[in-house]
């Protein structure tokens, strides 16, 4: 491997080129393809693509979408406070000993960005234990919140505009196809889609009810 390039969908292009660009990233190339917009970015030897699709992809609920590495914490901070963007905070982590922070993109994607050098303890700012919370225990609390469901409503309206309402239920069809809907795109799906029925996140789906028929509930 040479090279890894993380895609990131956003809802708009310009929005999220400009909150990128506050990290250094440029823009080098930019197209349009399949009726969806794509911007590849730059900085230095890093690089990251922009995605944008039409209807939008419904963006997960996620502790962290990407963690980026800065030489000056305190300077890219003020930068991104004198531009709107809430930052908070997370401590001094063994991989960041010149601090950490968080701060949201325009689709509300929490990126991190830590400093590798350290930095002198009476200049460090003391953050609530909260803000050092485990990445992978607020995945886990976002998860059982929603019962394993995404944020928002993953059906749309009939013009291919985004659902704000949030998901309910989850459908299945025969054919292994799945989606969260909310309540009213759930019925509309269950009354026009054909095969839809509603699946569960439960452990009490078929192929359990089969080993047990099968005298062999422990399988």
């Amino acid at each position: 491997m040479s090279a890894a390039v993380p895609v990131c969908y956003v809802r708009n292009i310009d929005q999220a080129r400009d909150f990128y660009a506050m990290f250094g990233y440029n823009e080098r190339q930019s197209g349009e393809q399949d009726g969806g917009l794509w911007s590849y970015l730059q900085s230095a030897g890093h690089t990251l693509l922009l995605a944008c699709v039409q209807p939008p992809l419904i963006q997960a609920e996620l502790p962290l979408l990407i963690y980026l590495y800065v030489d000056d914490l305190a300077a890219v901070r003020e930068r991104f406070e004198a531009a709107g963007h809430a930052v908070e905070p997370a401590g001094y982590p063994a991989h960041a000993p010149g601090g950490e922070a968080r701060t949201r993109d325009p689709d509300g994607n929490v990126v991190v960005f830590g400093q590798r050098t350290g930095t002198p303890e009476h200049h460090r700012e003391h953050s609530g234990e909260a803000a050092r919370s485990s990445l992978l225990r607020e995945a886990a609390e976002a998860i059982g919140r929603r019962g394993g469901a995404p944020a928002g409503c993953q059906v749309g309206h009939a013009d291919g505009s985004t659902c704000d309402e949030p998901a309910e239920v989850k459908l299945a069809d025969s054919w292994g196809d799945t989606v969260w809907g909310c309540l009213g795109h759930t019925d509309e799906a269950l009354i026009n889609a054909r095969s839809a029925f509603i699946a569960t996140e439960d452990g009490l789906g078929l192929g359990p009810w089969l080993r047990t028929r099968r005298g062999r509930p422990e399988a």
